[in-house]
């Protein structure tokens, strides 16, 4: 069974970097789109595999594995290197392989209300972006043992590193009001995409100046996504990298991701809908 997952990832790589159109995954057909969009291309893929974890349904194994793919790709005379961190599943019937799929997460931890009270004025703090960036290049593939560990992360790590460039929490431990963490009790701001969503567009307790373009992003900065463009956003991302052009490059958990473009048109959840959000953190006071 290793061994067909082997060969499998490996077919896998050599996709990214063939003009081959036939395999049938979406998601490798959408990054090779992409990268064509951007006048880019992927120069060298490394993937490694571990199994996760294994289990017998009726006649079948089911295993369960991760693969970290590095992606070194060139754009005009720039290389830079992007990953991520993929969870698969695959199902072996008599020896072989009758299905192989990606885990696709949810990006919401839990229900929330729409909007959070923050319960603050303004507070006062200096944002060091560059710590915050530090923060997310060191936990992006990893959870921080200091935080209760969520399955859905991505807001909790956002958060987690708009805190590590020193912004302060407050407001616990009323869950609908501030942003904060304690053990095994927090804010919905703190945890739930649509929540921090509407803290940042306040931009009351965490200062913030909402912009047009992701262009207009610095290091440090968040984008919020909207996949479905229902007006409930799905996913938060820190800007950790600028590429070629300008253009933000981010850090990402629940799939976890670093340095990947900040279209996220490559990511199975991508629709025309989509909607994007962008926030300059400021100094508060």
């Amino acid at each position: 069974m290793r061994e067909q997952l082997k060969r499998l990832l490996q077919e896998r790589v050599e996709f990214y970097t063939s003009d081959d159109l036939q395999r049938g995954e979406r998601k490798l057909h959408l990054k090779k789109e992409m990268m064509r969009n951007r006048a880019a291309e992927i120069v060298r893929v490394n993937a490694a595999g571990k199994v996760q974890s294994k289990r017998r349904e009726d006649n079948d194994t089911v295993l369960t594995y991760h693969v970290h793919l590095q992606y070194l790709l060139k754009q005009e005379d720039s290389f830079y290197i992007e990953e991520e961190m993929e969870e698969r599943e695959a199902r072996f019937r008599n020896g072989y392989m009758v299905d192989e799929r990606e885990l696709i997460p949810s990006f919401e931890t839990e229900e929330a209300p729409s909007k959070c009270d923050p319960g603050a004025d303004r507070l006062a703090y200096k944002y060091d972006r560059m710590k915050a960036v530090q923060y997310a290049e060191r936990w992006w593939n990893e959870f921080n043992p200091a935080y209760h560990k969520f399955t859905d992360d991505c807001t909790n790590f956002i958060s987690q590193c708009l805190h590590a460039g020193g912004i302060p929490m407050w407001g616990a431990p009323n869950k609908s009001k501030g942003w904060w963490i304690r053990g095994k009790s927090w804010s919905y701001t703190w945890t739930t995409a649509h929540s921090l969503y509407h803290l940042l567009k306040a931009g009351n307790a965490i200062r913030t100046k909402q912009v047009e373009s992701a262009k207009e992003l610095n290091l440090g900065d968040i984008l919020c996504i909207d996949f479905e463009g229902d007006g409930r956003f799905d996913h938060n991302l820190i800007v950790t990298a600028k590429d070629q052009d300008g253009m933000p490059l981010v850090n990402a958990h629940t799939m976890n991701s670093r340095h990947r473009y900040w279209t996220y048109e490559d990511s199975t959840r991508y629709t025309p809908n989509i909607v994007y959000k962008f926030f300059v953190i400021l100094n508060g006071g």
